[in-house]
């Protein structure tokens, strides 16, 4: 029985990583289905409110153990690390492609490190500030290649890929945090109770703040839109994380870390297949990204030891 459980983990891993990387590179093309009916601020306030509601079976029991410390650091957590990001992803997308906003999110683990090391005492090496550089570059070269007449100057281009380069700071300074933060609580539990408290902000934004429910009843395509928005919050924010955890946990951290490379090869694949430009500029300039992603995020090799005598 043991050895049958440990043949059969190295599939597992695979199929959860295969898993997370179309749930989450597929994340870019829902926002843009949802786009087509809600504002970006239903789409992002409908995100959270729909991945929270599906958790609370987790979050409302474990909440009452908390201490008011620690409940005040998961609302942190849930603002800085879900709220806005959710906001910032859907209002840029009004101006870029899913696929290079794919691409973008790529920069995620190279902000780990960097705000790491601004703010926690991280180091930061060489090979991380190359990896920097020549993600940068691959940024650069991002925005600057026209999409076609949905973006019409350079300065467009580049005020909206900030949202998204902003997102991804979110994300840094949101892992650092729960990694210094919270040692006594699981992944599971900081992830549906950060939600939870995020919860009331976006549910009051959605429904005094906007035309959602309006929109939902009238809109031509609503029911749609919000099906998509549905399985963005519910398979792309609240399921995704627990696998994701979970997968951690079954293979290595390195491994699970593979996903941030297959989610833009996703994100293009959909844009591609919904009619997106992707021009030989957005190639180079993708290429740029994860391939300074991957320098900067390896870990140099550990010398073997030899025995003599």
């Amino acid at each position: 029985m043991t050895s049958n459980t440990t043949e059969n983990q190295p599939l597992r891993s695979w199929l959860l990583l295969g898993f997370l990387s179309l749930v989450w590179g597929s994340s870019f093309i829902l926002i843009k289905k949802g786009l087509m009916v809600f504002s970006p601020g239903e789409v992002g306030a409908y995100r959270i409110v729909s991945a929270a509601t599906v958790l609370l079976p987790l979050s409302l029991p474990r909440i009452l153990k908390l201490s008011r410390k620690q409940i005040g650091n998961l609302m942190v957590v849930g603002l800085v690390g879900s709220f806005l990001p959710a906001f910032l992803f859907a209002k840029a997308q009004t101006q870029l492609s899913s696929s290079i906003t794919g691409v973008l999110n790529a920069l995620t683990p190279l902000f780990v490190v960097v705000i790491g090391a601004l703010f926690f005492r991280a180091k930061i090496t060489v090979r991380n500030g190359l990896g920097l550089l020549i993600a940068f570059i691959g940024v650069i070269i991002l925005i600057s290649v026209k999409e076609g007449s949905s973006i019409t100057s350079f300065s467009a281009i580049n005020a909206y890929a900030l949202l998204v380069i902003l997102a991804t700071i979110c994300y840094g300074i949101n892992l650092n945090i729960i990694k210094h933060w919270f040692e006594a609580l699981k992944p599971v539990e900081i992830t549906a109770i950060s939600l939870l408290l995020a919860l009331p902000v976006a549910l009051a934004y959605l429904l005094f703040q906007t035309d959602f429910t309006h929109t939902l009843v009238h809109g031509e395509g609503a029911p749609l839109a919000a099906g998509y928005l549905t399985i963005l919050g519910v398979l792309g924010t609240a399921v995704s994380l627990i696998l994701f955890n979970g997968l951690v946990k079954i293979a290595s951290p390195v491994f699970a870390s593979t996903v941030t490379y297959l989610i833009p090869i996703v994100a293009i694949a959909w844009g591609v297949l919904d009619g997106e430009m992707f021009l030989p500029g957005h190639f180079i300039g993708m290429i740029a990204v994860i391939a300074g992603v991957w320098i900067g995020n390896k870990k140099p090799k550990k010398k073997r030891l030899v025995a003599t005598g």
